[in-house]
């Protein structure tokens, strides 16, 4: 894979007054690692990937693809979630996953296919970085560390969506309402969510009435602070033993297929 110089304004435009040029480029290097599958490259594949990765704010409620649409791109967020949703005909719509500073959103690119059924929002605003649907797919086919992180997190993805089905169908609300917490605090510094009731109802596929009597039981056993859209989390221990098995199981299965020493 050949690989372009970067543009000269580029690179200026990233040296400030007393830094230089490679200084710069450490810098930018060190922004792209905190998302963990790029920081799991080795140095080398991941400079190879440096020139290809552009830099994007990732707003509240915006679509980075939708359902059927060819997927231009590929995005490694550094911060903010997004929600991958599957929408029915008649507009209503349930997420299947979560994708934050642990993944990359686009794993269909990798599999054969340039679409999908589902539909990528962004459900907490952040940034992160975007390559074209045609380079990472050339530096994937060319296998090596690149192939490996990338498949081990598509299958991770497989058992975040197939767990959250199950939960669907076999869990209480206020339940499914924990295991949707603990996995966004799991991609989000700190330990608070903006979330409204309109949004939350959205991803889990249920009445707005449905999501406050939930968050309302959470709260009353003293787990969370819920008002005007903002979720505090008051004790995680205590959420997580309230949650259903679901949540353990997928917080396993990522952390044995992505260990933190993938990333040496």
């Amino acid at each position: 894979m050949l690989l372009p110089k970067l543009p000269k304004h580029t690179a200026a435009a990233r040296t400030k007054p007393g830094v230089s040029a490679a200084g710069a480029r450490l810098t930018q290097v060190g922004e792209i690692k905190k998302n963990g599958l790029l920081a799991a490259l080795p140095d080398e594949e991941l400079q190879r990937l440096v020139p290809y990765l552009h830099a994007v704010e990732l707003p509240l409620g915006c679509a980075l693809y939708e359902a059927g649409a060819a997927e231009a791109h590929a995005y490694f967020p550094t911060s903010g979630i997004v929600s991958l949703l599957y929408v029915m005909q008649n507009g209503d719509s349930a997420e299947i996953a979560v994708v934050g500073n642990e993944g990359v959103v686009g794993v269909s690119l990798l599999l054969g296919g340039n679409t999908t059924t589902s539909r990528a929002v962004v459900q907490s605003a952040g940034r992160g970085y975007r390559i074209q649907a045609v380079q990472l797919v050339e530096a994937f086919k060319l296998g090596g560390p690149v192939m490996n992180v990338l498949l081990r997190y598509t299958q991770a993805l497989i058992t975040q969506m197939s767990q959250t089905a199950v939960c669907n169908r076999h869990h209480s609300l206020d339940k499914q309402l924990c295991r949707w917490l603990l996995l966004s605090l799991d991609r989000l510094p700190g330990n608070e969510l903006t979330m409204t009731q309109e949004l939350i109802s959205n991803m889990l596929g249920v009445r707005r009435e449905g999501v406050t009597e939930a968050a309302l039981k959470i709260q009353a056993a003293g787990l969370i602070t819920y008002s005007r859209g903002r979720i505090k989390v008051l004790d995680r221990a205590g959420l997580e033993r309230r949650s259903c098995e679901c949540y353990a199981s997928v917080k396993a299965e990522y952390d044995r297929l992505l260990p933190d020493e993938l990333a040496s």
